[in-house]
């Protein structure tokens, strides 16, 4: 299985990418789970590289998160 926390290392850096911070949008332990097994979902079909998958995964959710 995928080292989570590494992952959840690789959300964050995303986060900040579209300059967000850890204040700016902070997420809750069952946002970083679900983000989690998006991308783990995606990553074991084998159909991207992980670092795709991370960055469209948080895209997505920011895009549908928006107030």
């Amino acid at each position: 299985m995928m080292e989570k926390t590494l992952i959840e290392k690789m959300i964050r850096n995303s986060l900040y990418q579209y300059r967000h911070t850890i204040d700016s949008i902070p997420l809750a332990k069952r946002d970083y789970d679900y983000l989690y097994e998006r991308i783990l979902k995606i990553y074991l079909n084998g159909e991207e590289d992980l670092h795709e998958i991370v960055e469209d995964v948080v895209y997505e959710y920011l895009t549908n998160n928006e107030e």
